[in-house]
């Protein structure tokens, strides 16, 4: 009912295609992709994620030339310890919207997730968390100042967290380390940095959001461990999973389009968790789906059976998007409507 189309993506892309988009000293380019040579010696990878071979692809099959929303789903690959919400293989659905520059577009996806808690009975158990990155000349600025301040810091971060003071510092605001955290309470604001536009977007994403009945929290820290990422940045976070807590993410990438070869295009979009999501309905104990059909078709007798037949295929014309199913088989009336 949003308008989005369906992009079906390969599970191999070239592998210069997730560094140049996610970042070459992020924790995926780095450590967790399943990358290999072809025969021709052209490195290809399992796509960790969704967004960069979607842009890709829009800008080959030059979906891009007017306004689109495009979403996708499948496996995603990524070399990590395998535990509860995190396995090497994972499922992912994702929705992106193109050429689209105002906050609404951001509210709209929002919105459109946030309808899906609700249809899996699981919205009292997520929360809606909300930052803006600005953008990469702001982001720019605050990187030194932030910098600067953990450098001052440094033998009180934890050994990750230095090594990110060199290559990745952003990503320290999202440490769990309890001495890194009580370090960052007095770190430089982002909000501070941001500039005029980024914030002015902010603030008119919050009451959009507002006026749609739809509450959030705005989370300083949050950054997103992807490099594309400007603008708004946000997450939907759920307690009741522990540290694997995020089922949802996404955000603006205005760059990315341009980054990849094509005409500079707005974007933004988001992914969900699939095993995440199925394991938070099960700790919340709320019921799968009846998987009974909408309509059974049952005979008994071989004239019966080739009228059930041709009628079958009636009803699902008349009527497709209903579930029908027709017995098969044989059997006495009363063995089929088990």
């Amino acid at each position: 009912s949003y308008g989005y189309g369906e992009l079906r993506l390969p599970l191999v892309e070239q592998t210069d295609l997730f560094s140049r988009s996610i970042g070459e000293v992020t924790d995926i380019v780095e450590k967790e992709m399943y990358s290999f040579e072809d025969r021709h010696g052209d490195s290809l990878s399992l796509r960790p994620e969704g967004t960069a071979g979607c842009v890709r692809a829009a800008i080959q099959q030059n979906l891009l030339a007017t306004p689109c929303r495009l979403w996708y789903g499948g496996p995603m690959f990524r070399y990590e310890r395998p535990q509860k919400g995190r396995q090497r293989q994972f499922h992912q659905v994702g929705a992106e919207a193109f050429g689209f520059a105002g906050p609404d577009i951001d509210a709209e996806l929002i919105a459109l997730s946030a309808r899906l808690w609700r249809l899996l009975g699981i919205d009292s158990a997520v929360r809606l968390e909300l930052n803006s990155i600005g953008s990469p000349e702001a982001r720019g600025r605050y990187r030194e100042a932030l910098v600067a301040y953990l450098a001052v810091h440094r033998e009180a971060l934890d050994a990750d967290s230095q090594r990110r003071l060199e290559t990745n510092p952003l990503r320290i605001l999202d440490s769990k380390d309890p001495g890194t955290r009580a370090v960052l309470e007095g770190a430089p604001s982002l909000a501070d940095h941001l500039d005029d536009e980024s914030a002015a977007d902010f603030e008119r994403l919050g009451m959009l959001l507002d006026a749609a009945g739809i509450p959030f929290v705005h989370n300083p820290r949050l950054v997103r461990g992807l490099d594309y990422y400007n603008k708004t940045v946000f997450e939907w976070v759920t307690d009741a999973l522990g540290a694997q807590g995020t089922v949802c993410a996404g955000g603006r990438y205005d760059g990315l389009v341009a980054q990849l070869g094509g005409r500079a295009t707005p974007g933004l979009g988001f992914a969900m968790g699939l095993e995440r999501l199925v394991l938070l309905r099960a700790e919340l104990g709320v019921a799968a789906p009846a998987a009974a059909p909408d309509v059974y078709v049952v005979a008994v007798g071989e004239a019966a059976e080739r009228t059930a037949l041709a009628e079958s295929e009636r009803l699902r014309d008349a009527l497709p998007a209903a579930r029908i199913l027709r017995h098969a088989g044989g059997g006495s009336f009363k063995s089929q409507m088990k």
